[in-house]
């Protein structure tokens, strides 16, 4: 069973960056898509971005594309956030999860089967 942690999350100015983390224990999730997902105060749940097993394939929502990265170390069993030009619309609870079949990344959230309790990110304007 694969618990998911994650950690880096807080109050930036607009403008400014963050690095989200994702570390995983239990076992590997190096044969897996993994995810982010935001969820903002009365929102529903929405997709941030998707890595394939390897990491050599990535997949984001239009919002964030050009602004956030995905990446993944597997010898760490970690996923990675990074969050460049923050805006008060990125504020929100980013939750990793991992797909729930091998391979390939995924943008739906039923595609996958464990999730972390969450990391707040508060933008201020």
């Amino acid at each position: 069973q694969v618990q998911l942690v994650e950690s880096g999350g807080g109050l930036v100015q607009a403008g400014g960056s963050l690095r989200l983390s994702c570390a995983a224990s239990g076992r590997t999730i190096s044969t897996y898509g993994m995810g982010w997902f935001r969820q903002a105060p009365g929102k529903e749940r929405e997709f941030v971005a998707s890595i394939n097993w390897s990491g050599g394939s990535t997949f984001y929502a239009d919002y964030v594309k050009g602004r956030f990265t995905i990446s993944r170390d597997n010898a760490k069993n970690t996923v990675y956030l990074q969050m460049n030009s923050l805006t008060p619309e990125d504020t929100a609870v980013y939750r990793c999860a991992k797909v729930r079949i091998l391979g390939n990344w995924r943008t739906r959230s039923d595609d996958y089967d464990t999730w972390g309790q969450g990391t707040q990110v508060t933008v201020s304007s």
